[in-house]
């Protein structure tokens, strides 16, 4: 199977549950959909070059790096044919391997495989424009070992995420992240709207990598 792959590279993990600990990621070429806030619009832009590498390429690329946190991105990489089998041989070699998915996704196909990979599955509030596609049946598989992500901008988007993890339990089964979208608002006022609404049990977080080097810079 021929996997387009858009980068590749190790550096710390700017989000997520293993944000701050050093991770290589594999950034796949495609993706569904056109999130207003999106910052990796090269990922489907068509006149951008992507590298065909088959399993055994990324494996051995992913092997040289000698880093055990190993992140699939995108883009979407669950919009990639034969992912799954990625997955598994990832899985199977050791590496401790973390999905980031765009939240509109089955995660159910991938739920069987030995020693899963953590899921993090992104809600798009109402500044992605795409809340329409989030397939909520993803929350009947979602343990402590995956995460939902809502990246808001408004206190619209607040109200909505309490409503989603409120009418799902997903402080039951799950981990909730919070996080801003970039340069919408601002990090007090998510910070008070948790101290207004007594929201334990969410995490905030911001994108380290954002923080770390220019907004825009590609592969860190």
């Amino acid at each position: 199977m021929q996997y387009k792959v858009i980068e590749k590279f190790t550096s710390v993990n700017g989000e997520g549950l293993r944000s701050g600990e050093l991770t290589t990621f594999v950034r796949f070429f495609g993706c569904g959909l056109r999130c207003k806030f999106c910052d990796s619009k090269y990922t489907y832009d068509t006149a951008e070059q992507y590298e065909e590498m088959d399993e055994q390429q990324i494996l051995e690329y992913l092997l040289s790096t000698d880093i055990k946190n190993v992140t699939l991105a995108g883009g979407e990489p669950l919009y990639q044919p034969g992912i799954k089998e990625l997955m598994v041989l990832l899985c199977n070699a050791g590496f401790r391997v973390e999905v980031e998915t765009n939240g509109a996704h089955s995660i159910a196909p991938f739920m069987d495989i030995v020693n899963r990979p953590s899921f993090t599955l992104d809600y798009k509030t109402g500044c992605s424009g795409m809340t329409k596609f989030m397939d909520v049946s993803n929350y009947k598989y979602v343990t402590k070992h995956d995460s939902v992500k809502f990246v808001v901008g408004s206190i619209e988007d607040l109200d909505l995420m309490r409503s989603v993890v409120s009418e799902h339990k997903l402080l039951e089964k799950t981990n909730v992240l919070v996080s801003p979208c970039y340069g919408d608002i601002e990090l007090r006022s998510i910070v008070e709207y948790m101290q207004q609404h007594n929201l334990n049990g969410y995490k905030m977080q911001i994108q380290m990598h954002k923080v770390i080097w220019d907004a825009d810079k590609r592969g860190v």
